[in-house]
């Protein structure tokens, strides 16, 4: 493994103490054998944690980072007077949504299940994946095909459910993600929390994840210091309020998040499709502003990783393929999925991104970003509420 970051920049630990260590925690409380890849199956000793609960539910709020509960405390009493059964937990590389789902779902790193960014590159095709506008082209089961934990505590026999977004139901990410659960449509956050705990309750012993996208929705169109993205925090935090307050005797609600986010003002904006240096030779620009994949046409590799790094200097960390898979932030990575890496990773620095107005004009009008290795970005709660026989 190379040590090749910048001091700014962390490298998640996988096994120890990232989002993917999660659910692999709780399935193992609830007895479930969790086979990772020699990981271990409970590296935060969720057994002890969850020591006595029969139902667990884990609600994962989009967006959420510790260091955003953090300061922003009064607007979320409920989220402020949970504790942490182990701290601040990590997010993958890159911290980006679809990533860390997958991580969250399989307990394994992004190398090793292949969702690797927010878009990728489909090798072999002249063509980019979207994972959030996904439905079955590629195949889920084939373009991630590890086995989630969801699927192994279902066959050893635990209840499980996903609830989540009517909208999200038959994604290709859900599919890849969470696949093993039985997916539990909500039409609004107050009803993803009346959802929820009636699956907690129904089953003697069950395992129950919801999901809320609206926080980071907010975060990138007006901000994270914005009146509405608090405003929102605010909703997230009555939602727990419900959960707590209807939890199982017998039940422990667990809250994390999958990534935090940064601001990102006009003075820190570069925008790809105005440098000719960073465009020539392109074949697909991937990834998202904060954590870029480009894939080089033949021939050009070389070339176009020296001039990235030229015109975008200390603005990020930009390396090749192969030194991007030697510093070990994507975990290990299988060869099947080396290929959807661009030959030029750059991750930013700071509160850079490297927006692309022509490719990508929606994207870069966003307010906010994240999916680089900054520690706002990487921070993520895992917070806990028992159930009243529990204590």
């Amino acid at each position: 493994m190379s040590d090749a970051l910048p001091p700014d920049l962390v490298r998640p630990r996988y096994g120890a103490a990232t989002l993917a260590d999660v659910l692999p925690g709780v399935a193992t409380a609830l007895g479930v054998a969790v086979e990772r890849d020699g990981l271990p199956a409970d590296p935060l000793d969720l057994t002890s944690a969850l020591a006595g609960a029969r139902r667990v539910a884990v609600l994962l709020v989009d967006g959420l980072g510790a260091d955003l509960i953090r300061a922003h405390a009064d607007l979320a009493p409920t989220l402020a007077a949970l504790r942490s059964p182990v701290g601040d937990l990590e997010a993958p590389c890159p911290s980006t949504t679809p990533v860390s789902l997958t991580s969250f779902g399989t307990g394994l790193p992004p190398g090793s299940h292949g969702v690797l960014g927010f878009v990728t590159a489909v090798p072999g095709e002249d063509r980019l994946l979207n994972h959030t506008q996904w439905k079955d082209d590629p195949d889920p089961d084939a373009w991630q095909a590890r086995s989630t934990v969801f699927e192994q505590a279902d066959a050893a026999g635990v209840a499980v459910t996903s609830v989540g977004p009517y909208a999200f139901a038959a994604s290709g990410l859900t599919r890849a993600a969470y696949r093993g659960a039985d997916y539990a449509p909500s039409v609004s956050p107050g009803d993803l929390a009346a959802v929820t705990v009636r699956a907690l309750a129904a089953m003697p012993r069950a395992l129950v994840y919801a999901y809320i996208p609206e926080l980071d929705l907010t975060g990138h169109v007006r901000g994270v210091d914005s009146p509405s993205w608090r405003g929102q925090l605010a909703i997230v935090d009555r939602v727990v309020e419900q959960m707590v307050a209807g939890l199982p005797d017998d039940a422990v609600l667990l809250v994390t998040a999958d990534h935090g986010m940064v601001d990102v003002p006009a003075g820190t904006r570069l925008d790809v499709d105005e440098q000719p240096d960073l465009t020539d030779g392109v074949r697909l620009l991937a990834g998202e502003p904060r954590a870029r994949y480009v894939h080089a046409l033949p021939g050009a590799a070389t070339d176009l990783l020296a001039r990235w790094r030229a015109v975008l200097g200390d603005r990020a960390w930009v390396v090749g393929r192969d030194e991007a898979i030697a510093s070990g932030v994507f975990g290990p990575v299988d060869d099947a999925v080396v290929d959807r890496i661009g030959d030029v990773v750059a991750l930013a620095r700071g509160s850079w991104a490297m927006t692309a107005s022509t490719r990508e004009p929606g994207p870069s009008r966003l307010a906010a970003y994240h999916g680089s290795l900054t520690a706002t970005e990487l921070a993520v709660p895992l917070l806990a509420a028992r159930g009243r026989a529990l204590g």
